[in-house]
This record gives C-alpha cells, structure tokens and sequence, in this order.
C-alpha cells in the first residue's frame, strides 16, 4: 500500500513577510495559494489532480483520494515503492507540485491511515489517534472542573457526538460502542455528584433518582474519590 500527501498550490501555504507595517503590529502577507481548510481548497485540488486520477484509473490501479490526500491499493511492496516514484514525478515535474516525503510511504495495510480511518483484520476500523482524539474532546466536555450547567453540556455532546459517529461509525460495530458509552456515562455522573457539592444534596438528589435511603446516606456521606464513587453509584442504582 503506498500513501502519498502532496502539497498542490491549493493548500500550499504562503510566506509571510515579517517586515513590521506602519503600526507596532507585523503584516502577514499570503503569497500565493488560499487559506488551509477552507471551502475552496479541495475544489481546487479535485481540477490540479484529475490527471494523476485518471492516470491511476487507466493503469487499473485502486485508489482514493480527498483533497491533496491520496492512498494506492499495490499487491506487491516491489509494486507500490515503483508506482510511488512514477507518480510523484509526475506530480513533483508535470504538476509542479511538491510532494509531502514525510507522510509519503510504502507500508502494509493494516499500518496505513487515511483520513482517520485504518484496516484491522481486512476491516476498515477508526485509528487508534482519533478514537484517543474522540475521548479527549469528551473528556473536556464532561469535565467535572467545567463550572456550566448539565444542560449546556448535553448540548455540546449531541452536537459532537453524532457528527463523529455519523463519520466513523461506518467501522465500528456495536460492541465497538459499548465501552466508550459507559465511560462517557460515568463522566456525566461525576459531573453531577460534583455540581451537587453537599451530602445533604447528594442524599437528596440520589434519593429521587430511586436510591435506598440506606445506600443513598452511605453515598452521601462517603469521601471515596469521584471516579470511584460514580462507579459504586452506579453498581447500586
């Protein structure tokens, strides 16, 4: 498998003249190219690129590309470093774009990544980077120091969470869900027993979610750790 990360004009970022302005302030100055990420960036990689495209549809190769990002499918690792060197000459004396040689490489399938997304066992499955980025977002959006209401971190979770699902969730399967919607669950808990503060409020407040008065004292009363806490909690609800 090789995957290749050029640098079309597109993308490419535009040096910035350092030379203080009139005022205190320095002017950035874009050279050429237009700003990183915005809308019109892979439409102008989709024009610069159709070449090598139908290039690689003519010699029969499997590929995919989005924007400036590209992945061969190759049988042989003879094949793939081969096809590598082909097609970023193409690239870098044709096109005249320059080819990204850190992110560009020959490696197997179940170590490739492209655009979040890897193979395990001939799966296609979310790499372990953006499963790792999913739970740090949520992690600050569950975090028990954050001083807003539960609301607004409702909110904010149903506004993150089904776009990541609706993009990732095509390689995963349900088992794949179930771990990390326990542990986003007892991150919300320990939001509340932190907003909650006092033992009179905790034994209340776990008194009308359906708690035993007995085990909702001993709740209350208990000065266990949050993470702990919200575990046992949940164990006797």
């Amino acid at each position: 498998m090789f995957r290749n990360t050029t640098k079309s004009t597109s993308r490419r970022q535009g040096r910035e003249d350092n030379r203080p302005s009139e005022g205190s302030r320095s002017a950035n100055v874009r050279a050429e190219g237009v700003p990183q990420g915005g809308p019109l960036s892979p439409m102008l990689s989709n024009i610069l690129l159709d070449d090598p495209d139908k290039k690689l549809e003519k010699r029969g190769h499997r590929f995919a590309r989005y924007s400036d990002n590209l992945i061969i499918l190759i049988k042989s690792e003879r094949a793939a470093h081969r096809v590598m060197a082909r097609i970023s000459r193409f690239l870098e004396t044709k096109l005249k774009v320059r080819v990204n040689r850190g992110k560009s490489n020959v490696v197997r399938a179940q170590d490739s990544s492209f655009l979040g997304f890897t193979f395990t066992r001939m799966k296609l499955t979310a790499t372990e980077k953006a499963i790792h980025g999913f739970k740090t977002r949520l992690r600050r959006l569950t975090g028990r120091s954050w001083g807003v209401s539960m609301q607004y971190r409702y909110s904010s979770l149903l506004r993150y969470i089904p776009g990541w699902m609706n993009y990732f969730g095509v390689g995963m399967k349900y088992n794949d869900a179930v771990e990390p919607d326990h542990w986003l669950r007892r991150h919300i808990r320990m939001g509340y027993w932190k907003q909650w503060r006092r033992t009179r409020r905790r034994i209340g407040e776990l008194i009308k979610l359906g708690s035993v008065r007995y085990q909702a004292i001993l709740a209350g009363l208990s000065r266990k750790g949050y993470w702990h806490m919200v575990s046992q909690i949940s164990s006797t609800n």
